[in-house]
């Protein structure tokens, strides 16, 4: 079957949790996480619940592991934390609990942002994946960033990921 039929066979609605991460912003001044949650229900998804927490690893740790054994959720979408300055430390509590990496979602991110932002655009750590049947996505903190990853590389396949996590054996 090829990437059309798979598309065609994939839900249109999936049920996505959005965790910002920063220790400056709250849900009032959250502009990236209040962006993933408006293009996800604008693309007809659900959004099962959405926080912002501190860049600490045992809080992002405990967030995550309840989302991931939640059946209501099928993924997962971080924002912040993904830069090289002391504090970030989300893509560490991200890869830990990935059964298996999408490393193309990280390459293809940072080529596009290049094109857009030039050679900085290799100090984002990006990253996706799957924990079991979940598919996470680890995205930087800026507005532009998040529109660009949603729009370019996870809505267009969001329905696909879970249609393929979802398979049968």
């Amino acid at each position: 079957m090829g990437h059309r039929e798979h598309h065609r066979e994939a839900p249109r609605r999936v049920r996505v949790a959005v965790l910002t991460v920063s220790d400056t912003r709250t849900k009032d001044t959250d502009r990236s996480g209040v962006h993933i949650r408006r293009l996800l229900v604008k693309s007809g998804h659900a959004v099962e619940d959405y926080r912002v927490v501190r860049d600490d690893p045992v809080r992002i740790r405990e967030v995550l592991k309840a989302w991931i054994k939640k059946p209501a959720i099928q993924a997962v979408i971080l924002t912040g934390g993904t830069g090289i300055s002391p504090r970030d430390g989300t893509v560490e509590v991200v890869e830990a609990l990935l059964t298996k990496r999408l490393a193309g979602f990280g390459e293809i991110f940072r080529a596009i942002s290049y094109r857009r932002i030039g050679a900085s655009a290799f100090l984002s750590r990006a990253t996706a994946g799957l924990s079991g049947s979940k598919v996470l996505f680890s995205l930087p903190g800026s507005e532009d960033a998040v529109a660009l990853a949603m729009e370019r590389l996870i809505l267009p396949e969001l329905g696909h990921l879970i249609q393929q996590v979802s398979k049968k054996s």
